[in-house]
């Protein structure tokens, strides 16, 4: 089980908690014929929210994926990879329950930074943030 966190582009987003959950089932479902480990397939933003992200966070798989003889001989690196899942308007990240605090802090921060939403999709209330910081209700 890992510790996932989701950002949104917010004007593809419905502002309520209800409509917000039936679009992000709706994105979830992964069903446009595109490889979902390319950022480029992302809106700008969050081009730019992956690419700074993938410095602390290195994705699992793709281009920027590390090396096998990287993760082998960089603990850390290893530890602190994550699973990526990009769509147009939203990145799925799956990290380590470990590294809990450290990619909530981190992802949050960059999304408010790259002006995208943020949804805590493994925590207890699953927080929806718009970039203003306005919680979806």
């Amino acid at each position: 089980m890992s510790y996932d966190l989701v950002v949104f582009e917010r004007e593809a987003a419905p502002q309520t908690k209800s409509e917000f959950l039936k679009w992000f089932e709706a994105q979830a479902e992964w069903s446009e014929e595109y490889d979902y480990d390319d950022p480029a397939t992302a809106t700008p933003a969050l081009q730019k929210w992956f690419m700074e992200m993938k410095e602390l966070f290195p994705p699992m798989n793709g281009e920027f994926c590390p090396t096998d003889q990287e993760i082998d001989n960089n603990e850390e690196l290893e530890n602190h990879l994550a699973d990526y899942s990009i769509g147009k308007e939203m990145i799925y990240a799956a990290f380590a329950w470990s590294l809990c605090e450290e990619a909530y802090d981190t992802t949050r921060r960059l999304a408010r930074k790259h002006e995208v939403g943020f949804y805590d999709i493994s925590g207890a209330e699953g927080d929806i943030i718009l970039p203003n910081g306005k919680l979806i209700e």
